[in-house]
């Protein structure tokens, strides 16, 4: 009967201490940005609202077709101010940012125009399935 206790007891701590490391990792999304610069500026202020009460999340930035706009040399918002400002304050709280190579060529863009702090992978949609489905990711698209 000692056998049955103690294995019982050695399982519920083995749950618990389970338990306790999954609530302390990190939130992770990845925001879809796809359309365009009014979308990018929206995910700009989400993933801003979202660092002001989760600071410690993990967020991922994936852009694709026209969500690249706002990552290339000189992008403006719809007021004319340059998004580098935004895009280096955040990449300062750990956010990263993802262009598609895919995008790049099918547009003729040289990637010496993409902002310095966003890497560029082979595929946008296949980053953000990546991301989902390999590192446990949550999805939004703003």
């Amino acid at each position: 009967m000692n056998g049955i206790i103690r294995r019982s007891l050695v399982a519920a701590c083995l749950a618990v201490a389970a338990t306790a490391c999954l609530a302390a990792e990190a939130v992770k999304v990845v925001y879809h940005v796809n359309e365009g610069l009014e979308q990018a500026s929206n995910a700009l202020r989400n993933i801003r609202n979202h660092l002001s009460v989760d600071p410690g999340a993990k967020i991922v930035v994936v852009t694709h077709a026209g969500g690249i706009n706002f990552l290339l040399e000189g992008a403006k918002d719809k007021n004319g101010n340059p998004y580098d400002a935004m895009v280096d304050e955040l990449s300062g709280k750990g956010v990263e940012f993802r262009v598609c190579n895919f995008t790049l060529k099918s547009r003729n863009l040289d990637p010496k125009g993409v902002h310095p702090e966003a890497k560029i992978v082979p595929s946008g949609v296949a980053e953000v399935s990546r991301l989902q489905a390999q590192e446990r990711f949550a999805y939004l698209k703003p």
